[in-house]
């Protein structure tokens, strides 16, 4: 039987229903939404939010630029306070930053807007755009001001990091700045992870 591998069917990424849906993220990959963002927001006298902690990856380098990150996770991975940020009050922060579970990602959007005063930043994959019913449930009544489409691809993989791991999967960061509302805009990431990649980021 022959394999198929075609882009169409490997960037699929089941999930069940019960799953943490853990995938960490490589830390230049936040490094570069940090970067984009320094040009509206003086980060490092914000305060942040990351819902979705995990073991810490993206917690870290969000601590390179803003004042203070607070990082929870329903399961967090020694790092961080358990809480489950969809259910109850979530703390306010200036920004909520995170890589949303897939299959809770609108919730999450949703629950940010709530508690954020500048924004929110979700990293997702870039079929995440797709659909009428997340456009008419999400897109439409909130717009993103701006999606982030990475040019390199951003290697993830299940439970852990891999710095010479290769993926066929989009990724792009969706952003809504709530004092910068001009419609949705598009933008490229340039290739940034050589420039972006710090030594030990792999280490932990």
């Amino acid at each position: 039987m022959v394999r198929n591998t075609s882009h169409a069917v490997m960037q699929q990424r089941h999930e069940a229903h019960d799953s943490l849906d853990y995938f960490p993220t490589p830390p230049w990959a936040t490094r570069a939404l940090c970067e984009w963002l320094l040009q509206y927001d003086m980060l490092g006298c914000m305060t942040a939010l990351e819902p979705a902690c995990g073991a810490g990856d993206m917690s870290l380098p969000l601590k390179e630029y803003f004042l203070q990150v607070e990082s929870s996770d329903i399961n967090p991975l020694d790092f961080g306070y358990q809480r489950d940020f969809l259910f109850g009050d979530a703390p306010p922060t200036d920004w909520t930053i995170t890589n949303p579970p897939f299959r809770l990602a609108e919730q999450f959007v949703a629950q940010g807007l709530r508690c954020s005063k500048h924004g929110v930043a979700m990293l997702v994959r870039t079929s995440f755009l797709e659909g009428a019913s997340r456009y008419r449930g999400l897109f439409e009544p909130h717009p993103p001001t701006d999606i982030l489409q990475f040019v390199e691809r951003v290697p993830m993989f299940k439970g852990r990091l891999d710095p010479k791991g290769s993926t066929a999967t989009s990724y792009c960061w969706v952003v809504w700045q709530k004092y910068n509302q001009t419609g949705t805009r598009f933008h490229w990431l340039s290739p940034c992870r050589k420039k972006l990649e710090r030594a030990g980021d792999y280490d932990r």
